[in-house]
């Protein structure tokens, strides 16, 4: 067996944490609902960590329906996947919040090819920033997907925590926030912490918290 070079080796460790060393996906596709089957773009960029598809069944599946007729959220969008999916799935609208430009002109492939334009808008904006500074309240229930890299739960889980909030905080009633992390994220520190269903996907770790109606 040929040894790896101490150089090939020293590459592999730069990669960033929360990245698989394995990620060469480069087809993604929809997984239920009307676009089921449908081809996603991905180029397989290092910067974009696109969920896992046995993860993004197993989230859509403990949504079930109530994704549909929501206003979907896709902070640190990615390819869109997520949004695309819900918008699959019966959701009314999709806001994909992408700051990495080459990334989010991926997106609006994604969006042109599902000819989905009418019911999508894409944000080219820091999310950190775009939730504090620009996010407005809805008269619609949302749906809020937080997968931003690993590492930031980490390196910026000061921010990471008060954009949840701020989220929460925002949503009407029968909202959802789903956030994604790994496993060296404690989801005791959000707000609520026993009102979140916390799920292992090793190596992701999905949380999800439903607003629920005031007095109900």
């Amino acid at each position: 067996m040929k040894r790896k070079s101490s150089r090939e080796n020293a590459k592999a460790d730069r990669l960033p944490r929360g990245r698989t060393r394995h990620s060469t996906v480069t087809e993604l596709k929809i997984i239920g609902g009307k676009f089921r089957g449908s081809k996603l773009n991905y180029a397989g960029d290092q910067r974009v960590r696109p969920m896992k598809h046995r993860v993004r069944e197993a989230i859509f599946n403990l949504l079930g329906t109530e994704v549909e007729n929501k206003h979907i959220f896709d902070l640190f969008a990615g390819t869109g996947a997520l949004g695309l999916e819900a918008l699959s799935r019966g959701a009314a609208q999709a806001t994909f919040i992408e700051r990495h430009f080459p990334t989010a002109r991926v997106i609006q492939k994604n969006v042109d090819q599902l000819d989905v334009g009418q019911s999508t808008e894409i944000i080219r904006a820091d999310t950190f920033f775009w939730v504090e500074h620009r996010l407005e309240a809805t008269d619609s229930p949302w749906m809020v997907f937080c997968c931003p890299p690993y590492d930031f739960y980490v390196q910026r889980q000061s921010q990471v925590l008060s954009l949840v909030q701020t989220m929460m905080e925002r949503a009407v009633d029968q909202s959802v926030v789903c956030v994604e992390s790994d496993e060296r994220f404690n989801f005791g520190l959000l707000p609520e912490p026993d009102s979140w269903d916390v799920r292992n996907y090793a190596p992701a770790v999905v949380g999800i918290w439903r607003k629920e109606i005031a007095g109900a």
